[in-house]
């Protein structure tokens, strides 16, 4: 296929195989802390705030309906890793707080992930990954940038993952 960029086509494909490698060892990661991965994710939100967010906040942070994180936030709340109490601000409002054992949970997962990523990134200097991570990055912001009018036939148009 000779309208195929073959740099294009293998950087795509390592990226998403990459990334479905690190899924993978997240999804049994979680598993082995007795997490699902939903409620792994919205630890990982919650952490990522702090430790504290209202429900709306982290149902946009993690694209979710209003009855979807409150679904998630009750199983949450009955093992122990998140408390919901009233707002100090507005008593109509919740606050979500993670616990401690909440913490801990997300922290233990977490870990799992984290060391998969190191060992697969070790074998790179630290120049190399932050050249990397600045390539990535500038490909991630085309991401955000309206694709101009597709053309038919262009180099690259077709991806092999």
């Amino acid at each position: 296929m000779p309208h195929l960029d073959p740099d294009i086509e293998g950087a795509v494909t390592r990226m998403s195989k990459l990334t479905r490698h690190l899924s993978r060892v997240r999804e049994q990661g979680v598993a082995d802390y007795g997490l699902q991965k939903h409620e792994f994710d919205t630890l990982h939100e919650l952490a990522g705030r702090g430790g504290r967010a209202t429900p709306s906040e982290l149902r946009a942070d993690l694209s979710l309906a209003p009855a979807s994180v409150t679904g998630r936030l009750e199983a949450l709340e009955r093992r122990g890793f998140i408390l919901r109490t009233p707002s100090t601000e507005d008593r109509r409002r919740v606050d979500v707080e993670l616990t401690e054992a909440g913490r801990a949970a997300w922290h233990e997962a977490l870990d799992v992930v984290g060391r998969e990523e190191r060992r697969l990134l070790g074998v790179l200097t630290p120049d190399e990954r932050r050249r990397l991570s600045g390539l990535l990055r500038r490909v991630l912001l085309a991401v955000e940038t309206p694709a101009p009018a597709h053309e038919p036939g262009g180099a690259g148009a077709a991806s092999a993952s």
